[in-house]
């Protein structure tokens, strides 16, 4: 079986913003995800904002609607015209570019706020891709990310559990070796010029089986995720990261 088969996301681009969709969950994350990132912000108003592996747009139009100038960028085309397409309908006004993550066609220095959610454990370069994110951002600027840590709970969880078992997850979307451990990413970070690297748990689906059981009943019968932030990241984590201010 193909592993990391991003040819799942040009699949869903037609339906990305369909309720019915089996993409549709991802973007009731984000009112999650935003708790902890509005920590470190506390208005998204007027600030430029990059989306790394942007989708069909949920991120986004999240943040357009909170005011951000929004630029994403996704390297399928396919999922860039579904969220070029929404955004219009919407009335926003974002940016939208297909491309890489490790290779973006962004000049230095060009934005506050970089986001990067649910990707990390994608790219073909990891290196490669951190090091692109420290280029555009501005002195200063904030690096806003959550992805999966490399452990057997977490290929319990995210492939055996949801993909294997369950299919809640289309089987071959995660390739468990290109999970990230959190110490390689802050090793990473600290290589292009981060500061200030905070990590923490993102427990969307609890710590043990009867919790993750229970927690997926939960969203079966309400269709909600619950979310709690706390130290154990031993499947998906989420942090942020501070560009040195030096130019």
């Amino acid at each position: 079986m193909q592993r990391n088969n991003l040819a799942f996301y040009d699949q869903q681009a037609a339906d990305w913003w369909n309720e019915n969709a089996t993409i549709f969950p991802l973007s009731k994350l984000n009112p999650l995800r935003f708790q902890y990132f509005d920590r470190h912000i506390s208005s998204w108003s007027g600030l430029k904002v990059l989306d790394v592996g942007c989708g069909g747009g949920y991120t986004c139009e999240f943040l357009a609607r909170q005011g951000a100038i929004v630029t994403g960028i996704d390297q399928s085309a396919a999922c860039i015209e579904a969220a070029k397409i929404h955004a219009q309908v919407m009335g926003f006004e974002i940016a939208y570019y297909a491309g890489m993550a490790e290779e973006m066609p962004f000049a230095a220095n060009q934005f506050d706020v970089v986001i990067c959610v649910d990707v990390l454990e994608h790219v073909q370069n990891p290196a490669a891709t951190i090091a692109e994110i420290g280029r555009v951002l501005k002195p200063g600027g904030l690096f806003c990310f959550d992805t999966i840590n490399r452990t057997w709970q977490s290929r319990w969880l995210m492939i055996w559990l949801l993909e294997d078992l369950l299919r809640k997850i289309p089987r071959g979307l995660h390739d468990w070796h290109k999970f990230l451990p959190p110490e390689e990413l802050k090793g990473l970070l600290e290589k292009n010029d981060f500061l200030d690297v905070k990590i923490h748990g993102f427990d969307l689906l609890g710590r043990h089986a009867i919790a993750q059981l229970t927690t997926l009943l939960h969203y079966w019968q309400t269709g909600d995720f619950r979310v709690r932030f706390d130290e154990d990241t031993t499947v998906i984590y989420i942090g942020t990261a501070q560009k040195d201010q030096k130019p």
